[in-house]
């Protein structure tokens, strides 16, 4: 399976594991060396203006302060978060758990990382090029609108999504559940 955006991962042993599920252009942050790696850092933010980006760290607090550090550094669009599982475990190259007791990318099963990259396969182009946008959001009475919140509220909960998400949010998970046709038959369904 070809991936079409770049994949952030912490380190070489989840890049090992991401090159041997799929082909794609995979980054490694260093870990927290990112912090002040400038070097690193351009680079992300010279993929991310090219095309999106997947940041794919751990789930654990380490994996979330390095997700956190390059969300910051980029413009929300531009960016897409991939969240593996929280599966307390070890991988196999280590002698002891992590810190927190949580798998990293490295020791997730192949078959949920490949679920999680599917929706951003070649094979999904379309889909990805025809995704919902703000302006969207605002045409559907989705956002900016006196009475938006119900309506995502109401959306929300007919896909069995928590109802308290935001916009932006709820924006990101759509694009990545439905293709924007999928997602106007829903919309157009009533009830």
């Amino acid at each position: 399976m070809k991936i079409k955006y770049p994949i952030i991962v912490e380190g070489k042993y989840d890049k090992i594991k991401i090159d041997s599920l799929v082909s794609a252009r995979v980054v490694t942050t260093g870990g927290f060396s990112v912090f002040n790696d400038k070097e690193k850092i351009s680079l992300i933010k010279k993929l991310a203006d090219k095309s999106k980006i997947i940041i794919l760290t751990d789930s654990d607090g380490a994996g979330n302060l390095i997700r956190s550090y390059i969300k910051r550094a980029l413009k929300p669009e531009q960016i897409i978060n991939l969240y593996t599982p929280y599966v307390m475990g070890k991988e196999k190259r280590k002698r002891e758990a992590s810190k927190e007791g949580a798998l990293g990318v490295e020791g997730i099963d192949s078959e949920r990382l490949l679920a999680l990259l599917a929706p951003f396969s070649d094979d999904n182009e379309e889909k990805i090029h025809n995704e919902i946008t703000k302006a969207d959001f605002y045409a559907y009475g989705l956002s900016g609108r006196e009475n938006s919140k119900e309506a995502r509220e109401k959306i929300l909960k007919k896909l069995d999504l928590p109802t308290n998400m935001s916009p932006n949010a709820m924006l990101q998970a759509i694009n990545i559940l439905y293709s924007k046709g999928e997602f106007e038959a829903i919309l157009n369904s009533g009830n």
